[in-house]
C-alpha cells in the first residue's frame, strides 16, 4: 500500500483523534460515548470497502499480467520443445 504526504497526515489525525474520544469515553468525560464510537464506526466502514475494492481491482490486473507472462513462457517452451524433438 502506498501512502502519501497528506494522506500520512489524515491517517495520523485519525489514530489521534479516535485515541482521544477513546479515552475520553473510558473515564467517562463523554455521556454517549456508544453513539460516537458508533458514528465513527459508520464513518469509516465506507472508506475501508473504497480502499479493499481498489486492492482487488489491482490483484485482478496482476493475476491477469501473471497469465499473460505464464501463457507466452508456456508458447515459448512449447516451441523450444518441437523443435529439438
Amino acid at each position: 500500500m502506498e501512502v502519501h504526504g497528506a494522506a500520512i497526515f489524515i491517517i495520523i489525525a485519525w489514530i489521534v483523534f479516535n485515541s482521544i474520544i477513546l479515552i475520553r469515553a473510558l473515564t467517562g468525560a463523554i455521556p454517549d460515548a456508544q453513539l460516537v464510537m458508533g458514528i465513527i464506526a459508520g464513518m469509516q466502514a465506507p472508506i475501508i470497502m473504497m480502499s479493499q475494492n481498489r486492492q482487488s481491482e489491482k490483484d485482478r490486473l496482476r493475476a491477469d499480467l501473471d497469465y499473460q507472462v505464464n501463457l507466452k513462457n508456456e508458447l515459448s517452451l512449447t516451441e523450444v520443445l518441437r523443435r529439438l524433438t
